[in-house]
């Protein structure tokens, strides 16, 4: 009987100490390390991934079935294998999150360079006025005299005021050009007024001194005023080839094509009319983009109805105007 109660009472013991003992499973360190582990792994989810669905862990929360006899054991086998998922899950976040760090420095770095490059970029703000100021001394040297005979008047004053006077005609010489340009009424004091018996050519000779003496609007005012008063006469084609002639020298290019073609289409059979041709192809080589396959037409044209009658300047100029644009044989 003291046996048989003895072994009951162990029976007892061991009924009572197997549940306790699972139950302090739960309360293990591995245990709060894995619920530890699960918190943080949300938290670099929810940051790596604030829009998108999370990752699962490799391994999940389904429960293993452990054999009976050896209930600690299978805990541990889980827990263990837990924590290994959820470590590597972290590692892995952990990496993705250095990289996207890296990129965004990069493309930092990047848009500061860029920046820097386009400030570097950026022209000066005050370069494009410095071409303005030559204009007024370009144009002084056309009428002299004012500046000759208004010191002497002013002799007698004291020494400042000659300074003061002789700035004005400095500044009214610009002033007396514009009319000058427009209207034609003006006289070129280095330029002499041709007088003959006949009024109509020395009206056409004034026009060409002015051109020889590079004072191109005027020449051009003077020859298109001998153009309006006399289109009929033997020297119009002479006229508008020079008018044509002044803005190629100004490099005007675009308005000397127009003249010389204008020329050559009023009157092809005038005496400057093959000229005008020559000087047609290379006014069109001359503008940006420039037209090479019309000078070539033109080089063309020319042969066909000049290239018998055309003096050897003319014919030397279409030769190199035609080797420069390249035109075929």
């Amino acid at each position: 009987m003291n046996s048989l109660r003895m072994s009951c009472l162990s029976l007892a013991l061991l009924a009572s100490v197997a549940p306790a003992s699972v139950n302090a499973q739960s309360g293990d360190p591995v245990t709060l390390r894995v619920g530890k582990l699960e918190k943080e792994m949300r938290a670099v989810q929810r940051k790596v991934f604030p829009q998108g669905a999370p990752v699962e862990p490799e391994i999940g929360g389904a429960t293993l079935t452990t054999p009976e006899g050896s209930p600690a054991l299978g805990l541990v086998t889980d827990l263990t294998a837990r924590v290994d998922a959820l470590e590597s899950q972290v590692k892995s976040l952990t990496g993705q999150v250095e990289q996207q760090g890296f990129r965004l420095k990069r493309l930092e770095d990047a848009m500061k360079a860029s920046e820097a490059r386009l400030k570097a970029l950026e022209p000066p703000a005050e370069t494009a006025l410095a071409p303005a100021t030559p204009e007024p001394a370009a144009i002084q040297p056309a009428a002299p005299k004012p500046a000759t005979t208004k010191p002497l008047a002013a002799a007698s004053p004291p020494a400042a005021k000659p300074a003061a006077v002789a700035a004005k005609p400095a500044a009214a010489k610009p002033a007396a050009a514009k009319p000058a340009a427009g209207s034609c009424t003006f006289l070129v004091d280095s330029v002499a007024v041709p007088v003959t018996t006949d009024p109509v050519e020395d009206s056409y000779t004034y026009g060409f001194r002015l051109w020889t003496a590079k004072h191109h609007p005027q020449a051009r005012c003077k020859l298109k005023g001998f153009l309006s008063e006399h289109p009929k006469h033997r020297r119009a084609s002479y006229a508008r080839n020079l008018i044509g002639r002044s803005f190629f020298d100004e490099r005007l290019y675009n308005a000397a094509a127009k003249s010389f073609l204008e020329n050559y289409q009023t009157d092809p059979k005038g005496e400057r009319a093959a000229e005008s041709l020559s000087w047609l192809g290379l006014a069109l080589q001359r503008l940006t983009p420039p037209q090479t396959a019309n000078a070539c037409k033109v080089y063309g044209e020319f042969d066909a109805v000049y290239g018998a009658t055309a003096g050897a300047d003319v014919k030397t100029r279409v030769t190199q105007g035609r080797a420069s644009a390249k035109c075929p044989a």
